[in-house]
Protein backbone atom coordinates (compact mmCIF):
# COMPACT_ATOMS: atom_id res chain seq x y z
CA UNK A 1 0.00 0.00 0.00
CA UNK A 2 1.54 3.49 -0.53
CA UNK A 3 0.03 5.93 1.99
CA UNK A 4 1.45 9.66 1.70
CA UNK A 5 1.30 12.03 4.65
CA UNK A 6 0.46 14.96 2.84
CA UNK A 7 -1.70 16.46 0.27
CA UNK A 8 0.34 16.36 -2.74
CA UNK A 9 0.03 19.73 -5.86
CA UNK A 10 0.80 17.26 -8.61
CA UNK A 11 -2.12 15.46 -9.35
CA UNK A 12 -2.80 13.04 -12.25
CA UNK A 13 -4.54 13.37 -15.44
CA UNK A 14 -7.65 12.15 -15.29
CA UNK A 15 -6.81 10.07 -18.61
CA UNK A 16 -3.95 7.96 -16.61
CA UNK A 17 -6.83 7.30 -14.01
CA UNK A 18 -8.92 6.00 -16.18
CA UNK A 19 -6.39 3.78 -17.87
CA UNK A 20 -5.53 2.00 -14.51
CA UNK A 21 -6.00 -1.59 -13.36
CA UNK A 22 -7.01 -2.37 -10.00
CA UNK A 23 -8.11 -0.57 -6.70
CA UNK A 24 -6.63 2.96 -6.37
CA UNK A 25 -8.32 5.32 -3.80
CA UNK A 26 -8.49 9.00 -4.17
CA UNK A 27 -8.66 11.20 -1.58
CA UNK A 28 -9.14 15.21 -2.59
CA UNK A 29 -8.18 17.70 0.23
CA UNK A 30 -5.64 20.08 1.66
CA UNK A 31 -3.38 20.05 4.62
CA UNK A 32 -4.67 23.04 6.27
CA UNK A 33 -8.12 22.21 6.16
CA UNK A 34 -9.38 20.79 9.37
CA UNK A 35 -11.92 18.77 8.54
CA UNK A 36 -9.08 16.28 6.45
CA UNK A 37 -7.50 16.48 9.61
CA UNK A 38 -9.64 15.30 11.85
CA UNK A 39 -10.09 12.30 8.96
CA UNK A 40 -6.24 11.02 8.97
CA UNK A 41 -6.61 8.81 12.08
CA UNK A 42 -9.37 6.91 10.97
CA UNK A 43 -8.34 6.82 7.22
CA UNK A 44 -5.18 5.80 8.65
CA UNK A 45 -6.82 2.71 10.56
CA UNK A 46 -8.93 1.61 7.79
CA UNK A 47 -5.53 1.88 4.93
CA UNK A 48 -3.64 -0.39 7.71
CA UNK A 49 -5.93 -3.27 7.24
CA UNK A 50 -5.55 -5.85 3.98
CA UNK A 51 -6.23 -5.80 1.07
CA UNK A 52 -3.45 -2.87 0.58
CA UNK A 53 -4.52 -0.33 -2.36
CA UNK A 54 -2.57 2.87 -4.00
CA UNK A 55 -4.08 5.67 -2.13
CA UNK A 56 -3.22 9.17 -3.60
CA UNK A 57 -3.82 12.10 -1.52
CA UNK A 58 -4.26 15.21 -4.08
CA UNK A 59 -4.20 18.61 -2.92
CA UNK A 60 -7.68 20.21 -4.21
CA UNK A 61 -8.86 23.76 -4.53
CA UNK A 62 -9.32 26.68 -7.16
CA UNK A 63 -7.28 25.78 -10.23
CA UNK A 64 -7.02 22.31 -9.42
CA UNK A 65 -9.24 20.79 -12.87
CA UNK A 66 -9.22 16.80 -11.16
CA UNK A 67 -11.24 17.66 -8.63
CA UNK A 68 -13.38 19.39 -10.67
CA UNK A 69 -14.03 16.80 -12.72
CA UNK A 70 -15.20 14.40 -10.28
CA UNK A 71 -17.74 17.15 -8.48
CA UNK A 72 -15.54 16.97 -5.15
CA UNK A 73 -17.07 19.81 -3.13
CA UNK A 74 -16.43 18.83 0.23
CA UNK A 75 -12.99 17.73 1.78
CA UNK A 76 -11.86 15.47 2.49
CA UNK A 77 -13.69 13.32 -0.37
CA UNK A 78 -12.44 9.66 -0.71
CA UNK A 79 -13.20 7.94 -4.37
CA UNK A 80 -12.57 4.65 -4.90
CA UNK A 81 -11.60 3.61 -8.76
CA UNK A 82 -12.09 0.31 -9.76
CA UNK A 83 -9.74 -0.68 -13.01
CA UNK A 84 -10.21 3.26 -13.61
CA UNK A 85 -13.98 3.45 -12.98
CA UNK A 86 -15.33 4.78 -9.93
CA UNK A 87 -17.31 2.67 -7.95
CA UNK A 88 -17.68 4.53 -4.84
CA UNK A 89 -17.01 7.81 -2.44
CA UNK A 90 -17.13 8.79 1.14
CA UNK A 91 -17.60 12.75 1.90
CA UNK A 92 -15.72 13.59 5.39
CA UNK A 93 -15.39 10.73 6.62
CA UNK A 94 -15.04 10.65 10.60
CA UNK A 95 -14.19 7.20 11.79
CA UNK A 96 -12.28 4.18 10.11
CA UNK A 97 -15.90 2.44 9.71
CA UNK A 98 -16.59 5.08 7.18
CA UNK A 99 -13.88 4.95 5.27
CA UNK A 100 -14.38 0.48 5.46
CA UNK A 101 -17.33 1.05 4.36
CA UNK A 102 -16.21 2.75 1.37
CA UNK A 103 -13.31 -0.11 0.68
CA UNK A 104 -15.92 -2.76 0.57
CA UNK A 105 -17.64 -1.68 -2.25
Amino acid sequence: MTRNTSYSPQAPDRASLEDSEGDLLLEFGTDWCGHCQAAQAGIARALSQPPALTHLKIEDGKGRPLGRSYSVKLWPTLILLRNGQEIARCVRPVEAADVNRLLQA
